[in-house]
């Protein structure tokens, strides 16, 4: 399955709001979410919602995710910021699917 990227601002109260609400409308249609995201009352409920559709736990994930991490390496010429932002990424990603780092491993 291709993942399909959409690019739009953050509403930042600059931008026109119903503009920005029928950007974020359409996307909802494109992706088949719009009946996820009317269907919950708070967003803790749709966070949640959006976590059992979408998350896989596999085996699978998790050894692509722990083999990852532990051949994670700093490019040549990267920005550290840009690399520590992955690994945090990383970590988040591990911790989504329920695999716990010591914090030794996370260092």
């Amino acid at each position: 399955m291709a993942a399909t990227r959409f690019e739009i601002e953050k509403f930042d109260s600059e931008t026109n709001f119903n503009l920005w609400q029928v950007w974020m409308m359409a996307i909802l249609v494109q992706t088949g979410l719009k009946k996820e995201v009317f269907m919950e009352n708070t967003f803790s409920a749709l966070w949640k919602r959006l976590e059992t559709l979408y998350v896989t736990k596999s085996l699978a994930k998790c050894l692509v995710l722990k083999q990852r991490l532990f051949t994670f390496r700093m490019n040549e010429g990267e920005f550290l910021r840009d690399h520590i932002s992955q690994f945090i990424t990383l970590l988040n990603d591990l911790q989504n699917v329920e695999v716990h780092i010591d914090d030794e491993d996370q260092r």
